[in-house]
């Protein structure tokens, strides 16, 4: 189990600890400002206000966990009002203990067992710190989203290029692919909510 996983409340506190100048940081390859703005606009999430959205119902109903079955798989959440959404999808070889805990409401529980012990390659976790949805890098000041898709992890604070960054090009197709897969878990998530309520 990935540190993320096991102490997501550990993840955050360290990057809202972090120095302001560690916050503020650009890789030396990255490109100017005027172009890095441009490439943003490019990429404006398509899962902020559904993740507002979802956001809200949450607080109104006052629940910190949820999860729904999707398609063949199932997809869960852990909310940390004010500090982050951890949304997670998965699948299972038997879907009947998931089943049982959506029907019995043991949401926490789900969650749990969907960030652990669903098909791995399957696994797509997302820490949306904030939560405000996806953004492409890093807000002023803001902390910065993480994904781990099938076990590997990647962080969209803004950094591409070099030795330990993904280039550009990978950086900007992984964004859109996880934005657009965390707007469908949370219209999913959503719906399901909805219908419980």
């Amino acid at each position: 189990m990935s540190a993320l996983r096991a102490f997501p409340g550990l993840v955050t506190a360290v990057m809202l600890t972090m120095p302001m100048a560690a916050l503020a940081d650009q890789t030396r390859s990255g490109p100017p400002a005027l172009s890095q703005a441009r490439q943003g606009a490019e990429h404006e999430s398509k899962s902020a206000d559904l993740a507002g959205e979802f956001k809200q119902m949450l607080d109104t109903m006052k629940l910190n966990s949820f999860a729904a079955k999707h398609a063949d798989g199932y997809v869960g959440v852990l909310y940390m009002p004010g500090i982050q959404l951890l949304v997670v999808s998965g699948k299972f070889t038997s879907g009947d203990r998931m089943n049982y805990l959506i029907e019995q409401k043991s949401y926490r529980e789900a969650y749990g067992d969907l960030n652990s012990a669903s098909e791995r390659a399957s696994r797509i976790l997302i820490s949306d710190l904030g939560p405000s949805g996806l953004h492409f890098k890093r807000e002023k000041d803001q902390p910065f989203d993480i994904v781990d898709i099938g076990g590997k992890s990647l962080s969209f604070d803004g950094k591409w290029g070099g030795k330990e960054n993904p280039s550009r090009e990978e950086y900007a197709k992984t964004f859109d692919t996880t934005d657009e897969q965390y707007s469908q878990m949370l219209q999913v998530l959503i719906e399901a909510l909805k219908k419980s309520s």
